[in-house]
């Protein structure tokens, strides 16, 4: 008995290793903030379903839609990070520091963690769960906050 249970936590504790090196040679050492988002998509999934169960509108094409937009955001990600670091490379070829455009994938990656903890809660309010008010206040104030230091004004444009 002390033998499988022996190798079972063997097993686990490759496989977490595993995935940690992987997750961590492909995102760096900030892996976690997207593992916490692949999460959120899964919830998302998960209570998009729920829902659609209790409310009756089950559909394949609902839910293969579902997944595609999933892979979509992905590839958003992946973009804005691929783009920041086309341009700060470009910027060190022609001698200009430009390191601040990474931040343009840290924001499209943080406007999505909200965008998806704001569907879960909606998923949730639509299955009939109680879902402190604040949550979603909270979520929405973050939101507008970081698109009001991410757009550029109307006046500031015009001045361009």
């Amino acid at each position: 008995m002390k033998k499988e249970i022996l190798k079972i936590f063997n097993k686990l504790t490759n496989t977490v290793s595993i995935w940690t090196t992987l997750f961590t040679s492909i995102f760096g050492k900030e892996w976690l903030l997207f593992a916490g988002y692949l999460i959120l998509n899964i919830l998302d999934y998960i209570t998009g379903t729920v829902k659609c169960k209790v409310k009756k509108e089950e559909s394949s094409n609902k839910g293969s839609i579902g997944i595609i937009k999933k892979v979509c955001y992905w590839i958003l990600i992946g973009l804005a990070f691929f783009i920041s670091y086309l341009l700060i490379e470009l910027g060190n070829k022609i001698n200009i520091n430009l390191d601040f455009i990474m931040l343009f994938g840290w924001f499209t990656l943080t406007c999505l963690v909200i965008n998806e903890s704001r569907s879960i809660l909606e998923n949730l309010i639509e299955i009939g769960i109680k879902v402190p008010s604040f949550l979603i206040t909270g979520l929405n104030t973050y939101y507008n906050l970081i698109e009001k230091r991410t757009s550029i004004s109307n006046d500031e444009k015009d001045k361009k």
